[in-house]
């Protein structure tokens, strides 16, 4: 089934897949991989480990089939965790899932059989020989698959110890850059607000008790990330309600809170955007791009919250209305002169024609693609959610200056979602091509491809 073909339809598809897309480089800017893990670089124990430790994809659907949850997250033993997979994911007829885990199979172990209940036994001896034999382990996944660029995700109170390590070590291959994302200095309604305020005092060395020593502690990191290398900021924004506020209100909202005092959501929701207005500029003036994921709801469920923890596989997609309240927010930085490079993402693809046109109307000479509609996420990341979603770019402006995919993941596993999005990519563009939709210009072809691959990003984030 996973031939060299899978995927690519038309001979213009394989044509730029195997010239141009295959063997490309990857910069995978937003991820949840962990610096510490990749700098102690330990072997893998296996299969199951790698694969189930930290996909919560994975413990979705096999929740939904049934499994008990001491073969997905608890304590059961690796063989019969790897076996409740593989009588999942046989079954996942449709399911990128489907996909992305033969994929993995057969690009880091060399197994060339569909994975299904009857095989699970040899396939999970044969891994499980393969990581002792080959000494399997972060690196040494990240470098099999050409990986160039890996960008984290970090709070502003983290040490970035890590970071500081790998950046002296230079000699893997590839760079590990954190990335800025203060969710938690923004999100003031959290019964824990407080008791962050006093970790970010204490990592900043700076005491909070304003609103504008908040800002000095914030910026402060910000300089802290930058001598990291970090390029990149990141914020999910799981409520959008453009309710403009100024200083002496941000001030005034902060302070209740130190003193203990209740904020309501519409104070809340000033607050918030306030903050992230100063922080925009902060961002431009660094140099950096900043990153909006929008409209997840997260940890639906309060008793499998405590029982498994957050990112666990309980967060959904929100349906709220985006475009007046992104489009002014994006306004009032435009108007100080203080929006930089952004990339926006949604969870609902209902939102793809938004994302896809709003960009168009924050442009800056000699910047292409200033304001991006960033890769399919995460609910979205299959076939047909890929392919609405280039659909959506090419026909609203721009597909060949968009920067790409990004794994958006926590396993290392996760880069054949790249191989799979390229395949997608070829696709798309080949058909175009093979209908005389597009002209078959190799030198313009090959500028799109390599572009979306890989250069784009490259170039947005100034590598």
């Amino acid at each position: 089934m996973l031939n060299n073909n899978f995927i690519l339809n038309g001979k213009t598809a394989k044509a730029l897949y195997e010239g141009l897309a295959k063997d490309a480089p990857v910069y995978d800017y937003h991820c949840h991989l962990c610096a510490k893990d990749i700098y102690e670089d330990e072997i893998f124990t296996d299969i199951s480990s790698i694969w189930l430790g930290y996909d919560h994809y994975k413990w979705r659907t096999m929740r939904f089939a049934g499994v008990p949850e001491e073969y997905i997250t608890g304590n059961g033993d690796g063989r019969t965790k790897f076996k409740m997979w593989a009588k999942t994911c046989e079954r996942l007829i449709g399911s990128p899932l489907y996909h992305w885990a033969n994929m993995e199979l057969e690009t880091y172990f060399g197994v060339n059989e569909v994975l299904k209940e009857s095989n699970a036994d040899k396939i999970y001896d044969y891994c499980n020989a393969k990581i002792n034999e080959d000494k399997l382990s972060p690196v040494k996944m990240i470098q099999s698959s050409n990986v160039k660029l890996i960008c984290t995700t970090d709070d502003p109170i983290d040490s970035l110890e890590y970071h500081f390590l790998l950046g002296k070590n230079t000699d893997k291959g590839f760079a590990v850059l954190p990335t800025f994302r203060p969710d938690n200095a923004l999100k003031i309604l959290n019964d824990n607000f407080v008791e962050y305020i006093k970790k970010l005092e204490s990592s900043s060395n700076i005491k909070i008790t304003t609103y504008k020593d908040l800002l000095a502690a914030l910026k402060n990191r910000i300089e802290f990330f930058r001598q990291a290398g970090c390029v990149l900021s990141d914020h999910s924004l799981e409520s959008l309600i453009y309710l403009p506020g100024d200083f002496d209100e941000a001030t005034n909202i902060f302070e209740k809170k130190l003193n203990g005092a209740p904020v309501s959501v519409e104070e809340a929701e000033k607050y918030k955007l306030y903050t992230l207005c100063v922080l925009a500029e902060a961002y431009k003036e660094a140099g950096w791009a900043m990153q909006l994921h929008i409209g997840a709801i997260r940890s639906t469920n309060d008793s499998m919250l405590k029982k498994a923890g957050v990112d666990s596989g309980f967060d959904i997609m929100n349906d709220f209305q985006i475009a007046e309240p992104l489009a002014k927010l994006l306004n009032d930085m435009d108007k100080k002169n203080a929006l930089p490079k952004t990339i926006l993402y949604t969870l609902n693809s209902k939102d793809n024609l938004v994302l896809a046109s709003l960009p168009h109307c924050f442009t800056e000479d000699g910047v292409p693609g200033k304001v991006q509609f960033g890769a399919a996420w995460w609910f979205n990341d299959h076939k047909e959610g890929i392919t609405a979603h280039l659909k959506a770019i090419a026909d609203q402006g721009m597909l060949s200056y968009f920067v790409g995919m990004l794994t958006d993941s926590r396993s290392f596993l996760s880069y054949v979602r790249h191989d799979y999005f390229r395949r997608i990519l070829c696709s798309f563009v080949g058909d175009l091509v093979d209908k005389r939709e597009f002209a078959d210009d190799a030198a313009i072809l090959e500028e799109i491809v390599e572009g979306i691959c890989y250069k784009n990003i490259v170039r947005y984030l100034g590598l």
